[in-house]
């Protein structure tokens, strides 16, 4: 996702009411916690490492701050989260980018390296199976944004020979593989010459490629290059955000659905919600207004602005427009080709009523079983799709 800290008063000031005035709604039930532990759970976007290099905690325990840590995931029956190597758009100009990606590497060694007894490196589909019978929960790694490539394969091979086993192309920023759908700067009308490359050697070396992030031009050429199954490892749908380019139109899903790949859905409020996705765009307008006719500095301006903020809290997603995003996939492509791709931990403090962090996994079960999901479709959900693409990723590698 683009990584923005959320830091206007509305919303830290309307997170904990709406958190509790929502807590007796969103309880699961018995069955739906046992579904969400006894089965794998994968959840193939959390920006861990990110958060705890730029500040550092041991998430190895109960933290004050952030969406995960292990107790939490616990609680949550999480068997999987793909830590995401997230490298900062400017990194394509500035340079620095493989020095990042392998320091966040590190980190995540590192965190199992002091906790052998809770967490273990997954670099295939058969050591997540392993670590989860064994009590650990695995650690697997996708890298958000190409940059570090650097034009180059080996570096690819470097990066997966350091366990990277899925990459996002581009982020909020064209680079040198791929345009963003952020950026309407379309130097490259979709791929770049070596991002072409790219996709087949990601196919060949068996890296998963993920279509997030990427323009719409540059994601139907991943379908028409790739042999081997897409993600799109942290999207959700244009149809609840329409104009949104960073969510996947309905002939998207389409094409992924032929290609058999699965959409994981982001959990963000500005994600799954029209009114939140323009919440910012509204907000931003009527405060330069404010500051246009008062000064930006001026003491009327700040009471103004405060008094807008407070008259416009944020408008939190809810469990149940997430679960809106769910149904259209399985309606319109099947639900064998929809997971979970939260975002924790990137999306700042605009995740939905019921999905606060990692511990909420089982609010998601409940809402699936509440609208007549059978067992097996939500294991699929939990984890089985995405297990069944890298499984195929690996085998066309083979």
């Amino acid at each position: 996702m683009l990584k923005k800290t959320i830091t206007m008063t509305a919303l830290a000031v309307l997170a904990a009411t709406a958190t509790s005035s929502f807590a007796e709604k969103y309880t699961a039930s018995e069955k739906a916690r046992k579904l969400a532990h006894e089965n794998l759970l994968v959840d193939t976007h959390i920006d861990v490492p990110y958060r705890i290099h730029n500040e550092w905690e041991d998430v190895t325990v109960a933290t004050k701050g952030g969406d995960f840590d292990y107790p939490r995931a616990v609680e949550g029956g999480l068997n999987a989260p793909f830590m995401s190597i997230y490298i900062p758009a400017h990194y394509e100009q500035s340079g620095g980018s493989i020095q990042l990606a392998n320091e966040l590497i590190d980190g995540m060694e590192a965190l199992v390296g002091r906790a052998p007894d809770k967490f273990a490196m997954a670099y295939t589909t058969d050591q997540v199976i392993k670590n989860t019978e064994k009590g650990l929960m695995s650690l697997a790694l996708g890298m958000e944004n190409g940059t570090p490539i650097e034009g180059d394969l080996a570096n690819l091979e470097h990066f997966y020979e350091r366990g990277i086993r899925y990459i996002t192309l581009a982020h909020s920023q064209s680079n040198h593989i791929s345009d963003s759908s952020y950026d309407i700067r379309r130097q490259w009308d979709g791929l770049s010459p070596f991002g072409k490359k790219l996709v087949k050697a990601m196919n060949d070396m068996g890296v998963m490629v993920d279509v997030s992030h990427i323009s719409d031009d540059a994601f139907y050429q991943v379908i028409e290059i790739s042999e081997a199954p897409v993600i799109a490892s942290h999207s959700s749908l244009r149809q609840y955000t329409p104009g949104f380019e960073r969510n996947m139109s309905d002939d998207m899903l389409k094409k992924l659905g032929e290609n058999g790949g699965v959409i994981q859905i982001n959990f963000g409020s500005s994600f799954v919600a029209q009114q939140a996705n323009r919440y910012r765009d509204m907000l931003k307008k009527r405060i330069e207004a404010v500051e246009e006719q008062y000064g930006e500095e001026s003491a009327e301006a700040q009471q103004r602005i405060a008094e807008i903020e407070k008259n416009n809290p944020y408008p939190y997603a809810t469990l149940d427009q997430v679960l809106d995003h769910i149904d259209h996939v399985k309606e319109l492509i099947g639900v064998e080709h929809i997971g979970i791709g939260s975002d924790y931990d990137g999306v700042g403090d605009s995740l939905p009523v019921g999905l606060k962090d990692v511990s909420s996994y089982p609010n998601l079960v409940q809402g699936l079983l509440d609208r007549g999901y059978t067992d097996d479709e939500i294991k699929m959900i939990l984890g089985g799709n995405l297990m069944r693409v890298w499984q195929q990723v690996e085998d066309l590698a083979k």
